[in-house]
């Protein structure tokens, strides 16, 4: 009997761990909890802007607003430019941090910062949109999303007091919203005088920090307060009406249209100084106004002639006679100044 019972038992087991799996198995496939409703389907169009944006916080400014411009051929410019922009950033960035550098490491009692590594890798910045309107008061205003989600590496030595320390830069991420305001423009190139560069919001800058080869961000509380700090210290320089002022050119001189032609007649020049080993001089004459970066006009050079005679003529831009002046020179042709003069503009 026990062998039979133990026979039956196992049979029951195995029969009814079937039945329970083929009854639930079709209970899961044909019925659902009465609570579960199905979700409403409802095209993007319906739905109001919060929702949109909730529902897709990647959209491009373009999308989500009209007054923004796509600009793909900006970020297709940039990607192809991009090795070239990054030497040309971080060279420029370097020559910026030196002074800086050498005034305020004294006060610290450091011996040295330097860069050892300095790149910002091989993905370039991105912009989703871009905003460009004119004002009354002669300036371009753009407005960009910029979005840089890199792969920079920055690595700066420190060193003081007999020790080195390095501090590395990676994954690097700033999200901002930058002004960039071109005014005055002017009637001449590159049509604006000055670049003014301000954020209309705190920007978001996120990065990872090692020292001695540790994520120093790991430490707690010191990555929320690294990146309040940077935010609080851009948005103090540049947060809107705040703005960092690029000059370009003068505006006062390139405002000022052309008022008039002066021809110049260059007949002969005597007695001209000996400049060649062989005691003569080989001569030109150059003519140009002052206060203006234009090339200047130029004789023909006459071979070996201390006593040489051109009889050529020319036209020149004159803008403003009260300040401008015709500056004739006599060079021979080793570019040895022979003669200097200054005459005043007549009106």
């Amino acid at each position: 009997m026990g062998i039979l019972s133990s026979i039956l038992g196992f049979c029951g087991f195995g029969v009814g761990t079937s039945i329970g799996i083929a009854i639930g198995y079709y209970m899961f496939i044909y019925f659902q909890p009465t609570d579960v409703k199905d979700p409403v389907v409802r095209p993007l169009i319906e739905q109001d802007s919060k929702t949109l944006q909730r529902l897709l916080p990647e959209i491009p400014q373009w999308v989500k607003n009209p007054d923004y411009d796509r600009v793909d051929w900006l970020n297709k410019l940039i990607e192809n430019m991009w090795p070239y922009l990054n030497t040309a950033i971080c060279k420029t960035a370097k020559n910026i941090a030196k002074p800086i550098i050498a005034e305020q490491i004294p006060k610290y009692k450091i011996d040295s910062v330097e860069f050892e590594t300095l790149t910002l890798g091989s993905l370039p910045p991105t912009f989703p949109g871009m905003k460009v309107f004119i004002t009354d008061e002669k300036e371009l205003i753009m407005e960009p999303v910029l979005k840089w989600a890199g792969n920079p590496d920055i690595t700066i030595a420190v060193k003081a007091f007999g020790l080195k320390a390095t501090v590395q830069v990676v994954d690097l991420q700033v999200f901002a919203t930058p002004r960039i305001t071109l005014k005055p423009l002017i009637p001449s190139f590159p049509c604006f005088a000055n670049i003014h560069v301000s954020l209309l919001e705190k920007p978001h800058v996120d990065f990872g920090l090692k020292l001695f080869g540790a994520d120093a961000m790991a430490i707690p509380g010191l990555y929320k307060f690294v990146q309040e700090l940077i935010k609080d210290q851009v948005a103090r320089m540049y947060l809107w009406p705040k703005t960092l002022v690029v000059p370009i050119v003068d505006a006062s001189k390139a405002m000022k249209r052309p008022v008039g032609i002066l021809t110049v007649k260059v007949v002969r020049a005597m007695n001209l100084k000996k400049k060649d080993m062989l005691g003569s001089s080989d001569p030109y004459v150059k003519l140009k106004l002052t206060e203006v970066k234009i090339p200047s006009k130029k004789t023909t050079i006459k071979n070996r002639n201390l006593n040489p005679e051109w009889n050529e003529e020319f036209n020149i831009t004159v803008k403003d006679p009260e300040s401008q002046a015709l500056e004739i020179l006599v060079y021979d042709w080793e570019q040895v100044c022979i003669f200097v003069h200054l005459f005043k503009i007549d009106h």
